[in-house]
């Protein structure tokens, strides 16, 4: 099976593929398919460069007023999230200060670090009561098992280029 442009017709002919014509393309047909565009296939196969300008297929458009996002910015933010399960709020605070120079790195970096230092004062304040009552310890753990699928959930989000919200009760809105 050969790959690539299919075989040119002549001048002034159609290729054979399209000289037939079903019902549905007859011409007053209210279920017409788009006709193609004179002069060329119907088909552009993209340029090896991309969509970006420099070449490479490195960027994404993102829901929001972020604009296209690099490849590099998806990583970072990314880390923001996926760093958490190695190193805790030292990775969002990593990256929050050191390359947050993009409002997409920054947005998801404040939200990795707020869901870092709820975690903490979650499990201080807690731990501390659980020297009261023995079933509190519950409660930090608990709170652990659901950031860390709010942490995948925004960490698969960040990996597409796009933002997610996790709720302020994992996230508390402290760095914006």
């Amino acid at each position: 099976m050969a790959y690539g442009h299919p075989p040119s017709p002549g001048q002034g002919q159609q290729p054979q593929w399209q000289q037939q014509q079903t019902p549905w393309q007859q011409p007053g047909n209210a279920w017409q398919q788009p006709q193609q565009p004179q002069g060329g296939m119907g088909w552009q196969q993209q340029p090896p460069g991309g969509d970006n300008p420099q070449g490479g297929h490195d960027t994404a458009q993102i829901p929001g007023h972020f604009g296209p996002v690099t490849d590099d910015e998806k990583t970072w933010s990314l880390m923001a999230y996926v760093g958490q399960f190695l190193v805790g709020v030292i990775a969002p605070a990593v990256v929050y200060l050191g390359k947050a120079r993009s409002p997409f790195v920054r947005r998801h970096a404040a939200q990795g670090l707020n869901m870092g230092v709820a975690a903490i004062a979650v499990w201080f304040v807690f731990g501390l009561l659980s020297l009261v009552a023995d079933f509190l310890i519950w409660v930090p753990l608990l709170f652990t098992a659901v950031e860390m699928f709010f942490l995948v959930y925004a960490g698969r989000a960040a990996n597409r280029g796009e933002f997610r919200r996790v709720p302020s009760a994992v996230a508390w809105p402290l760095l914006k």
